[in-house]
This record gives structure tokens, sequence and C-alpha cells, in this order.
């Protein structure tokens, strides 16, 4: 009887994830926030629209430059990690293998098996280093690229959720039709994001949307409540 092939399917761009997240669920409440804060101001839809554009352009500016930075961080971070436990094995070896023994140890391997694997892990100090990032710092080697590509995925995710609920006022020139229909906008598009999301991440889709909605749509809520009061 032939053997089915098993496939394993996991997710594995949770950092990509992270970011479209932060930035488009930022671009969404935001810039949906103002225009609606400033709609009562008696202004017209091209003074808004003006206004919605300006906050999209410095918010994704800021919003990347935030992400650019923590991925620098974590390389940094990373970095010196890694200089600190390569010193640690040149200076005090035989308490780095104590320690990689111990890892061994708790899979319940017996001390014969672990002394052939440590001095078998020590023998190269690359490895060496690389297990101790991983089980012991529980760090993994970032991507050279993550700043600019983490940069770019939150500022382009923040534009194209912030030109959403600014859409209808670009289209509308009555200021109620335009609020309602941004409103309408943005819950359907945190509700799509929301799927989405769930869909990507292996969770229940239809649950992760309803909590985007309600997540996101209780942020948008409370600023523009805010905006309204202090405009």
């Amino acid at each position: 009887m032939p053997t089915v092939p098993h496939i394993e399917k996991h997710f594995t761009a949770s950092d990509t994830v992270r970011d479209i997240v932060i930035g488009m669920s930022d671009g969404l409440t935001v810039p949906f926030a103002l225009a609606a804060g400033i709609s009562g101001a008696g202004v017209g839809t091209a003074i808004i629209v003006t206004a919605g554009l300006a906050e999209i352009a410095a918010g994704s500016i800021a919003m990347g430059l935030g992400g650019y930075m923590a991925a620098r961080t974590d390389a940094e971070h990373y970095n010196a990690e890694v200089a600190r436990e390569t010193s640690e094995t040149e200076q005090v070896p035989e308490k780095e293998k104590a320690e990689v023994a111990g890892y061994f140890r708790a899979y319940g391997l017996d001390e014969a098996q672990i002394e052939g694997l440590v001095q078998k892990l020590a023998a190269n100090r690359k490895n060496w280093v690389d297990f101790m990032m991983r089980y012991e710092l529980g760090l993994e080697a970032p991507d050279p690229k993550r700043a600019l590509i983490s940069a770019m995925t939150i500022a382009f995710s923040y534009i194209a959720g912030g030109l959403i609920p600014l859409s209808p006022y670009m289209l509308l020139k009555d200021i109620n039709s335009a609020l309602w229909g941004s409103v309408v906008l943005t819950m359907l598009a945190l509700f799509c994001f929301g799927y989405a999301k769930g869909r990507f991440t292996g969770l229940n889709a239809l649950r992760s949307g309803l909590q985007t909605v309600l997540v996101g749509g209780l942020a948008a809520g409370v600023a523009f409540l805010l905006a309204r009061l202090l405009g």
C-alpha cells in the first residue's frame, strides 16, 4: 500500500504580518479619526482631503522610521550577544559546555550521549555559539535586510490603510455622506483585514475579523471622540 507523503504547512512570515498589522491598523484608524473629527467644522471636503493626505504622508514616514529603528536595534542586540557568547566560549569553555550538557540532559539523553554531542558541538565554534544563541537566549539571526523591509512594509501598509477612510471624502461633496461612507468602509476594511490575517496565521478567520472590527472600531471611535472634543 503506497504511503501518503506527509506535508507540513507552517506559516513563517510572522514578522511581515506583524508589520502589516502595525501599519494597516494605524492607517485605518488615525486618518479616519482626523477626517471625521474635522468634518463638523464646516469646512469643505477638499480641506479634509488635504489634511488627511498630509497626515498619511507624515504618519507613514514616522511609522516606517519607527519600524526601521526597531529592526536595527534587534540586529545590534543580536550582534552584541554573539560577541559576548563567542567571548565566553573562549574564556570559560567548560562552563559553556556544562550549559550545553544541561540542555541535552533536559531531553532525557544519557551522559555518554551528552558527552559526545557536547564535544562534537564545541569542535565548531560558530555552531557552538549559534546553539547558545538559540537555546540559552532564544535569539535567531536577523535578516540583514529586515530593517529596510520592515520600514517599507509598515509605511506602505499605513498609506493603504489611510486611503480607505479618506476615499469617500475624495468622491463625495456632502460632508455627512462622506462621513458615513468613511465609517462603513473603515469597518468593512477592518473586518476584511482581520479575516485575512486569521487565514494567513492559521487562526479562526471569522473570529479574527470580528475581533479586528471590535478593537479597531473602538480605537477609531475613541480617536474620533477626542478629535471632536478637542476640535
